[in-house]
């Protein structure tokens, strides 16, 4: 009689396994795995230990300039907004500019590192501030220590982050970066100069497919000086600007295609002559 029931038992334990396993396979136990939070307990912790120093250096250089008129002092997210910053800091940043550049490139990149929208507004400051070539010096400095410090933080804890926002683009990536690994500064250089994918997924993405740092770092610093241009002049004539969206035409977009096209010309090339 033992046989029949331990029989019956393995075929209580097989319906169990199979019913557990159409329970994931089903829409509802698919959707319980993607709510899930995309970083473990550990990588939580690195990005919020990381987060945490930051903001204490941040806060410790506000601490440290003289004071000010802390009322008006936030992020724009408006033209308008950024005309108001602009007249408030305006006499501030010629009293105090070692404290205000100080202030200026830890805001940057801290914005820069933690993904937080509005350096762009940082940037159009910097030429209202400062003009075209000192606000072009520090957008690009700020910028590339920025991209670069999101670098690291990607390549600590981006992985489940990019998998989970980004699928189908971070596999479209992966594949163009490993057909173009001969010549992978020039397709970054292409990425950074043109609007093809965005600066923010290029940032995380990096680390992950596995582009070497120096080649992200250059691409990155000589890659953004011509929007980054085009973005410091106009913050000359903020009075003329109506929205961010004009800072990028049809014009404009298309002079950033034709210089992006020219880092790629000797990819091109080197095709042509392999198939020669």
């Amino acid at each position: 009689m033992a046989a029949p029931r331990n029989v019956l038992r393995d075929e209580e334990n097989a319906a169990e396994a199979n019913g557990t396993r159409e329970d994931h396979d089903s829409p509802a136990g698919k959707r319980f795995k993607s709510d899930r939070f995309p970083l473990s307990r550990w990588e939580f912790a690195a990005f919020f230990g990381v987060f945490l120093i930051f903001s204490t250096g941040l806060f410790c250089i506000y601490l440290t300039m003289p004071a000010a008129e802390y009322g008006k002092l936030k992020l724009p997210r408006t033209i308008s907004d950024l005309r108001l910053l602009r007249d408030s800091l305006a006499m501030y940043a010629n009293d105090y500019p070692v404290q205000f550049i100080l202030g200026y490139c830890s805001t940057y990149i801290f914005m820069q590192t933690f993904m937080i929208p509005g350096t762009i507004f940082m940037s159009l400051l910097a030429g209202a501030l400062f003009g075209v070539v000192r606000g072009l010096f520090l957008v690009v400095f700020n910028a590339t220590a920025g991209a670069s410090s999101c670098f690291f933080l990607s390549k600590l804890i981006g992985r489940p982050l990019v998998n989970r926002l980004w699928p189908e683009k971070l596999r479209f990536f992966q594949g163009e970066i490993a057909k173009r690994r001969d010549k992978l500064l020039n397709y970054m250089l292409f990425l950074r100069i043109t609007p093809s994918l965005p600066n923010l997924f290029i940032n995380l993405a990096s680390p992950i497919v596995d582009i070497p740092f120096h080649v992200f770092f250059f691409a990155t610093f000589i890659g953004i000086i011509p929007a980054s241009y085009i973005t410091v002049r106009a913050g000359l004539a903020l009075g003329d600007l109506r929205s961010v969206k004009d800072l990028y035409d049809f014009k404009t977009l298309a002079v950033l295609f034709l210089i992006g096209s020219v880092s790629i010309v000797p990819t091109l090339l080197k095709r042509k002559r392999i198939y020669e």
